[in-house]
């Protein structure tokens, strides 16, 4: 595991490569967040920033969202999968909003993962994104795999890898953790083929170490 101030380096250095990093889904208000979010599970920001324009342009309140025929919404957003599942949260969670909250996105992440169709990690998005407080640091595929090769957490549940980072970084650090995962996860350190010899961060990666001993046993 590493220490805090290898943690802290790291990010350092991934904000000087990647200084532009930030949330790549487009939205105006926290409904437009939250769902956004919700689209984005098992999907790109770049298909979901295609769909919800078109969303959004008669659907843009939970009082609209919850009154949507299920299959107006389910030709809408087909093309970010998993669409009738997604549809029907986005409904529950419309009329959720109503019911419970006075047609407002909770401006808390206790009651955020009570949404149908927020988790944890989108209710972090949401919190750091919409209200600027982040409470947490969302575990996506890219964080997870980023916090395990560079030894930041050896956990397999995104939940556990959260409470590693939550130790080690500062909470001020919680506004970029994500963001740089995310844009390292998608420009150099891929699922399939790390390009760890243009890493900036290589020399603090578990992995790219582990990579190097076993070369050098063949050998």
């Amino acid at each position: 595991m590493k220490t805090q101030k290898e943690a802290i380096k790291i990010i350092e250095i991934l904000k000087e490569t990647y200084p532009s990093a930030k949330c790549s889904l487009d939205f105006t208000t926290p409904f437009e967040m939250m769902v956004s979010v919700m689209l984005s599970a098992q999907c790109t920001d770049a298909r979901v920033n295609l769909t919800t324009p078109e969303l959004f342009k008669d659907y843009n309140t939970p009082e609209k969202m919850a009154n949507i025929d299920i299959k107006v919404l389910e030709k809408i957003i087909h093309p970010c999968g998993f669409y009738k599942n997604k549809s029907k949260n986005i409904i529950a969670a419309s009329k959720m909003l109503i019911e419970k909250y006075s047609g407002e996105v909770p401006n808390d992440i206790n009651e955020l993962v009570k949404i149908p169709g927020v988790g944890r990690k989108s209710a972090n998005v949401i919190m750091l994104e919409a209200f600027k407080t982040p409470c947490g640091i969302a575990v996506d595929t890219h964080a997870k795999r980023i916090s395990n090769r560079l030894g930041l957490s050896n956990e397999s549940d995104p939940l556990k890898i959260e409470q590693d980072l939550i130790k080690i970084y500062p909470k001020k650090y919680f506004y970029d953790v994500n963001h740089l995962f995310v844009e390292h996860g998608r420009n150099c350190c891929n699922a399939r083929k790390p390009d760890c010899i243009n890493c900036n961060v290589r020399n603090f990666c578990d992995n790219f170490k582990k990579s190097i001993d076993n070369y050098e046993q063949k050998f």
